[in-house]
């Protein structure tokens, strides 16, 4: 009798890798939070639940006017196809049930403030396709959507490697600031602002620990965006130490507290320390350690390749050290994005955060 013996295998399925990221322009002249609770998330939440995505985030734009580019990645390429048309019929239907009615016209103060932006972001020999007949930056027409490549920016967040850990980050991101378009009072200029001095500090404490080179990485961020829009009336201080003496030792206190709450952080009392955050900031916190983790182990593998900064020559950054920052301050100012924080406010957030900091150290 002869014996036959099989051989049996076990085999993994290979994972479907996901599809190509999309990208929607949606020309909204209007404030976005409505957009945001009532279209937006719940579109994500839906194409989540039923596994379409598998990465999504937004942020604020106004080349060609304003308008929110929201980015989704299918699960599948299989699907993408069904998560482009689901987004763009749900988007289209919002705009339709709730057009913004105020239109950027072309004498307008807004037309003027987009205009001196596209002067300073695009050189001249790039502005060409922006253009109207009148060599003035074109308006894209309101309340439309439409499909737009997507253009990762590899410079600026450290490569492949680090763009795809930024578009991770960025999911976070969106997912947290549309939860508190949603819960919280963010109309309110006071709040919005309040809150994205809490982010600022929880982000830039968790990958800065050290007071004296926080303090000093925030002088930095501000005379960034101050030096950014010199010759422009975008960008003011006169106001600065009247609005500090109002809220100066309050905002120290609260920095203070949440620099405590965070020195725990990768040690056994980490738990106990973040507890003493409100909920979303905990979240965040926790999330801000992980992402500095992740960067952290990008850096040392020599997998973080930067554009310098005359754009001239890639750089790869070995040393965390290094590393952190140039991440922070893209990360942090993408966040305020998606709050609808202005410029104008960030610059003088990051001047009140840093004088703060410096101020109660002295005492």
């Amino acid at each position: 009798m002869t014996r036959t013996t099989h051989n049996t295998r076990t085999t993994t399925a290979t994972p479907t890798p996901p599809g190509a990221w999309q990208a929607l322009h949606i020309h909204y002249a209007a404030n976005p939070q409505p957009l945001m609770t009532r279209c937006i998330g719940p579109l994500l939440a839906e194409l989540t639940a039923e596994g379409l995505l598998a990465g999504h985030f937004f942020i604020n734009y106004w080349l060609e006017g304003p308008h929110v580019r929201l980015r989704l990645r299918p699960s599948s390429e299989a699907v993408a196809e069904e998560v482009a048309g689901r987004a763009e019929r749900a988007v289209t239907a919002f705009l339709r049930e709730r057009p913004a009615l105020y239109e950027v016209d072309s004498s307008g103060f807004l037309n003027e403030f987009y205009n001196t932006l596209f002067e300073l972001e695009f050189p001249e020999d790039e502005r060409g396709g922006f253009l109207d007949a009148g060599g003035r930056m074109r308006l894209r027409p309101n309340n439309t959507v439409s499909r737009e490549p997507y253009e990762p920016e590899y410079g600026k967040y450290g490569g492949p490697a680090g763009v795809e850990l930024a578009e991770w980050h960025f999911r976070h991101s969106s997912d947290l600031v549309i939860e508190a378009v949603r819960t919280m009072n963010l109309h309110l200029r006071t709040v919005r602002l309040g809150t994205s001095a809490q982010l600022m500090m929880v982000m830039a404490g968790t990958f800065l620990p050290g007071r004296a080179g926080l303090a000093e990485y925030l002088d930095r961020y501000h005379v960034f965006w101050q030096q950014a829009f010199s010759g422009t009336n975008f960008i003011g201080s006169d106001e600065y130490d009247r609005a500090y003496a109002t809220m100066g030792p309050a905002l120290g206190r609260r920095f203070d507290a949440v620099l405590g709450a965070l020195a725990g952080q990768g040690t056994g009392t980490a738990a106990a320390g973040l507890a003493a955050l409100p909920r979303f900031l905990r979240g965040w916190a926790e999330h801000c350690a992980e992402l500095r983790d992740r960067a952290t182990v990008l850096a040392a593998r020599g997998d973080l390749v930067f554009r310098s900064w005359d754009g001239t020559a890639d750089e790869r950054v070995t040393d965390p050290a290094a590393a952190l920052p140039l991440l922070l301050s893209p990360y942090m100012h993408m966040t305020n994005n998606r709050l609808h924080v202005t410029i104008r406010d960030e610059a003088y957030l990051s001047y009140v955060l840093g004088r703060a900091l410096r101020e109660a150290d002295s005492r």
